[in-house]
């Protein structure tokens, strides 16, 4: 019996793309802004931007109009009586050098010493198993909750009794404790797959070795937005080191910008000083700005 081969019925038969935009390219096409909304949006972060720039504009303007009223508007114009003397006034007859190297190394420091021992005991909450683990981070997490200045007078007393008043070791050594750094690295370093550290021990590499051969490459960008981070809280940080600074050489740049105003310095001067205390922020911020911006990103992802 000769097998008959019907045509596809009308049912079966594909049917024809519908003509027009189709329903999902319509919806993004909906979420796109319309042009009212990207002026407006444009005239919002113009504003906001020059109202946050404009204080730093007038301290650098009026740190070179020194022995000068301060008038509004007169005074911000850039191209009228500009001087250099209250530059020349601080980096000279001020100590405004060793202010800054102490800033320096009080930040420095603390920026290295807190990342290092952050990252380890991040890895030690993250990857590692030990009893009351939990407990631990948590009651060490539990130190955010506590105000800086209930602890102020017990670690004044504990480094007047060790000695270290008018030192630099006594400036670093009790901030390095940070509980927020503890607690960004130990979520970061939750995210990295568990078997390139299992790919690790296999091939005979300890603990040690590990998180300096594996741990810290991988951590880079969370490294350095922390690094900002600390290094911003060490650089302006002001009532620690007023504390337990003693001597005029022992001060920080806020702590010594600070005295000025009891010597009836002008204006001008301090806003120079100012000026100069900014730039190493500045500088910073623009080497690890990349990395700042991977950082802010990886974390809210694996966050």
């Amino acid at each position: 019996m000769t097998a008959l081969i019907q045509p596809p019925t009308s049912s079966s038969a594909p049917t024809p793309p519908p003509k027009g935009p189709s329903t999902k390219s319509r919806s993004f096409r909906a979420l796109e802004p319309t042009r009212g909304g990207i002026v407006f949006r444009w005239i919002w972060l113009s504003l906001a931007g020059v109202l946050s720039f404009f204080p730093f504009y007038a301290m650098v303007v009026l740190s070179l109009k020194p022995g000068m009223l301060v008038e509004l508007p007169g005074s911000l114009l850039p191209w009228t009586d500009i001087s250099f003397e209250a530059y020349e006034q601080v980096l000279g007859g001020q100590n405004i050098l060793g202010w800054l190297g102490n800033t320096l190394i009080y930040s420095v420091v603390s920026v290295v010493a807190v990342l290092f021992l952050s990252a380890l005991a991040g890895y030690a909450f993250a990857k590692k198993r030990f009893r009351g683990k939990e407990v631990m981070f948590w009651s060490f997490l539990a130190m955010v909750m506590v105000p800086f200045h209930v602890t102020l007078i017990p670690t004044f007393i504990l480094m007047a009794n060790l000695g270290g008043i008018d030192t630099y070791w006594g400036l670093i050594l009790p901030t390095l404790a940070n509980a927020q750094a503890v607690f960004l690295m130990r979520q970061f370093i939750q995210g990295l797959p568990d078997e390139l550290f299992e790919a690790a021990r296999i091939d005979g590499a300890g603990e040690f070795r590990i998180f300096l051969r594996i741990v810290l490459p991988l951590c880079k960008p969370i490294l350095a937005t922390l690094g900002i981070f600390v290094f911003l809280w060490h650089w302006n940080d002001f009532l620690w080191p007023l504390i337990i600074a003693k001597s005029n050489s022992m001060f920080t740049l806020t702590v010594g910008i600070s005295s000025l105003q009891q010597q009836n310095v002008p204006l001008s001067t301090m806003l120079a000083g100012s000026v100069v205390a900014l730039l190493p922020i500045f500088l910073a911020y623009l080497i690890a700005q990349r990395y700042v911006q991977e950082g802010v990103a990886g974390t809210g992802i694996k966050g």
